[in-house]
């Protein structure tokens, strides 16, 4: 069931040395304010703190109380109040008015607020206005990686994607070089560095500086190459709906902090059940990456082995108290999980092999390919007009901007209309975002300029063509993604029968009908060992494209040593299971390790969220 790696695979570092880290650090914060304290926390930084430090940990070093950041007047009694917060403006606001509300009452506290995982200068300039400056201490908790799985690190900024790509605000550049410097000094030096995207220019940049500003020792090397990838370089992947069976569970309950809700349904139980979904889990572990469609007979087959290795008729009695003392605990866990991922399965396979679903993905398939897009068209107007998900449709309408280069500007009025009649006039806001990032958008008369683009690109030379590509692109986001999965064969041939049991390449994470653009960008790019060859497609992708290699990598090209095949590959603005899903099929066939560094794990529906602008 579960694809064997290639026996040359090489290990993984144990990054359970980050958690150490971060949790040795945090222990010094808190000691910092001896005595007892209440701590309050920020409500999105509660999962991330759970993995790195539980409740008994934080009582054993004077934690009192625990509070959520809520925005309301504070009732603790305590005399020292700690904040850990992320450094944002309308939260050290309301630190502000909690601590003026005390001297106004003549409370007289001390006050501590902890940023993680680093404070700006904004914070501190809201505290000096609103007069408290003197009053609390600061400092930072320099927590910027958060290990999910043995090959999937997090900095939990979900927030990144929209402040970098839709605000323009770069303040999270520093901290992603932070986090790549930290994995560097840990585990590196790296050998080589590839790169595409603005925004991964800059976190290389600052990592760089860095590097240059402290101290190197000399260390063996864990991961060799680093791949940094910007989201808005494929948009499409993420929009398409998951059935992976890792990506299905978080599009249904929600992966928070590799941790999984199940309610009543899957658990067959009154209460819910929190479940940490890891390379722990065996069941998981064997499940995550496959097809939807092939989980079903895994598991019933695991549940039939299962009882057979229940079933020990005929045991002496040593036997059976070595099986009673050894084995029993491990098949009851087994058990136990068993029945929760076919609960899960249940429960997916009764909203997704709906009628519904399958429309839904046909639909999908039919614009990566680009026939019957009247159809679609069609479909999405009912789906709209039905108002079976607002996000859904918000979803299908970019999908269909991307897969077209942009709508008809009779269709974009049209399906506009129809949406805000559906789902409120309020989107409007929503729209103007979209149209921004140029992930909905009404075909213009320049979008005739890609084809004169590349003459222009082999009649003057390239630093002036690029120039020219920069102009293009303001004028108008294009998305090329027809000229591209053209060019990078990104949609197999149609009529070729796909089989999802024995999956041929990376297409099987959307039922063969696509291969991701950002997974095929990095397998192509570790082929050819760099950019060379790829000149039209990253000039389709608006440039930014970079390789460095290290002074110190002194090794054969021809010779890959186990680190060189360790590729530690940054999305910047968040990844999906399905791209996780992708690459490790990939490392399996080609015999790297991936380890996936995202500033925040996403979905569909994370990404549509981050757009609506009915929250502001």
């Amino acid at each position: 069931m579960a694809h064997s790696a290639r026996r040359d695979a090489p290990e993984l570092p144990d990054f359970s040395l980050l958690k150490r880290l971060a949790r040795d650090q945090l222990i010094y914060l808190l000691e910092q304010l001896p005595g007892k304290k209440d701590l309050f926390i920020e409500a999105d930084l509660m999962s991330p703190l759970d993995r790195i430090a539980n409740v008994t940990m934080l009582k054993q070093h004077d934690v009192d109380k625990l509070y959520k950041v809520e925005n309301t007047p504070i009732f603790s009694t305590c005399d020292q109040i700690c904040f850990l917060i992320r450094p944002r403006i309308q939260t050290v606001k309301w630190i502000a008015d909690t601590v003026n509300a005390d001297k106004a009452a003549g409370k007289f506290r001390k006050y501590k607020i902890i940023f993680t995982p680093q404070k700006f200068y904004a914070c501190e300039t809201v505290l000096e206005e609103q007069g408290i400056y003197g009053d609390v201490s600061t400092d930072e908790w320099a927590f910027y990686l958060l290990p999910l799985d043995d090959d999937i690190i997090s900095l939990e900024l979900p927030e990144f994607f929209r402040d970098n790509f839709l605000e323009g605000d770069q303040r999270w550049v520093t901290t992603g070089g932070s986090a790549l410097h930290l994995l560097h000094s840990l585990f590196g030096p790296f050998s080589k560095v590839y790169g595409i995207g603005r925004c991964a220019k800059m976190v290389y940049e600052s990592w760089r500086e860095q590097v240059e500003e402290s101290e190197q020792k000399a260390q063996k090397s864990e991961i060799g190459n680093v791949f940094l990838i910007d989201r808005d370089v494929d948009f499409v992947t993420p929009l398409c709906s998951q059935v992976v069976y890792e990506g299905l569970v978080d599009d249904i309950f929600r992966i928070k902090c590799g941790c999984v809700e199940f309610g009543p349904d899957v658990t067959t139980a009154d209460k819910s059940m929190k479940v940490m979904l890891n390379s722990q889990d065996k069941v998981f572990s064997e499940i995550r990456n496959e097809h939807f469609s092939n989980v079903f007979g895994f598991l019933s087959q695991k549940a039939r082995n299962l009882q057979t290795a229940y079933d020990r008729r005929g045991m002496d009695i040593k036997q059976m108290r070595t099986f009673v003392s050894e084995e029993l605990k491990g098949l009851k866990q087994e058990h136990r999980l068993l029945s929760l991922h076919i609960g899960a399965s249940e429960s997916m396979m009764k909203k997704k092999t709906k009628q519904d679903f399958q429309e839904l993905l046909k639909t999908e398939h039919s614009l990566l390919e680009g026939f019957d897009i009247r159809e679609c068209i069609t479909y999405i107007e009912e789906h709209i007009n039905r108002q079976v998900s607002m996000i859904d449709s918000l979803r299908l309408l970019c999908l269909l901007s991307l897969t077209e280069n942009g709508l008809l500007p009779k269709d974009y009025r049209s399906l506009k209309t129809q949406y805000l009649q559906s789902y409120g006039i309020e989107h409007l806001l929503t729209f103007a975002n979209l149209r921004q990032l140029g992930l909905l958008v009404e075909q213009q008369p320049g979008d005739a300029l890609t084809a004169m683009e590349s003459k222009v690109g082999k009649l003057v030379n390239d630093k002036t063509a690029e120039k020219l590509t920069g102009a293009f692109s303001s004028l108008a986001k294009k998305s090329n993604f027809r000229a591209l999965s053209k060019k990078l064969a990104l949609v197999p041939k149609t009529g070729e029968e796909y089989d999802l049991r024995v999956p041929r390449d990376m297409a099987y994470v959307f039922s063969g009908a696509y291969i991701p653009l950002s997974c095929k960008l990095i397998e192509q790019v570790l082929e050819r060992d760099g950019w060379t060859g790829l000149e039209e497609v990253t000039r389709m992708l608006n440039g930014n494209e970079f390789v460095v290699t290290a002074s110190h990598s002194g090794a054969d090209a021809r010779f890959k040593t186990d680190s060189q095949r360790i590729i530690l590959v940054m999305f910047l603005g968040g990844c999906s299971y399905s791209e996780i899903s992708a690459l490790r099929f990939l490392g399996r066939e080609k015999g790297y390790k991936f380890i996936v560094l995202t500033t925040a794990i996403i979905n569909s529906a994370r990404l549509m969220e981050a757009m609506l602008d009915n929250h502001v």
